[in-house]
């Protein structure tokens, strides 16, 4: 049975996003949807001495922002270098900084990225290949979209040719189940609760950081923290 994820793309999300990708067959990636301020799409934080930190991509916002994720340009280049200096002032006492430097600092070069989108599945490529998540990542622009909110992912799924749809359980508000069902495709909900501590600086333990908090301090032991990740 098929298994199919869509959600939009984040700048370098936390754990769980990464979670939700390794358990489906395909994630796709929703960018066609209209981008929001002050949400994930372009910014997430870090852990520093001083408490959690936003690293914030500048984007290009026009008029009343009614344009898609997609879309969205990132605005000037210089933001790169301030978010690698972070990360290196912040990290660099991590277990596994060097290794994971190794093959993150090249996507922070300056002007590498014009686009959000762009920008977003280069990192969620790169850290799923670090963690061994062989999930198919595409994007809903390869596919046609239908007219309303439930009814567009229920379509999507099937022209996925997926039967199972798992979706954050935030979309329970609103999710019609039976559009689904009537097209052969059944809904689970992907549970973010229970993940362990695991060996962090700087205090008290943090969970919604970044993953790539995990990624410095646990390296190659990170899918131990983690559910559906496997070594």
């Amino acid at each position: 049975m098929k298994s199919i994820a869509i959600v939009q793309s984040n700048y370098i999300p936390w754990k769980g996003y990464f979670d939700l990708i390794a358990r489906v067959d395909e994630f796709v990636l929703y960018d066609d949807m209209q981008y929001t301020r002050r949400d994930w799409r372009n910014r997430n934080q870090i852990k520093t001495p001083q408490g959690p930190q936003w690293l914030s991509v500048p984007v290009m916002v026009k008029g009343k922002y009614h344009q898609s994720i997609r879309d969205t340009e990132i605005d000037g280049t210089d933001w790169a270098s301030r978010h690698w200096k972070a990360l290196v002032q912040n990290y660099r006492r991590a277990p596994h900084f060097d290794a994971i430097a190794s093959w993150l600092e090249p996507l922070y070069a300056e002007g590498r990225f014009t686009h959000l989108s762009e920008l977003n599945r280069a990192t969620l490529v790169a850290i799923c290949a670090y963690l061994g998540v062989d999930t198919v990542i595409s994007d809903s622009a390869s596919y046609a979209m239908a007219e309303g909110k439930t009814e567009r992912l229920a379509h999507l799924c099937r022209q996925a040719q997926a039967q199972e749809y798992i979706s954050g359980p935030s979309a329970r508000d609103y999710l019609d189940e039976k559009v689904f069902a009537d097209m052969g495709v059944r809904v689970g909900w992907f549970d973010y609760a229970g993940y362990p501590e695991y060996p962090q600086l700087w205090g008290e333990f943090t969970h919604g950081v970044t993953i790539l908090d995990l990624l410095f301090n646990c390296g190659p032991e990170s899918h131990r923290y983690m559910k559906h990740v496997r070594p």
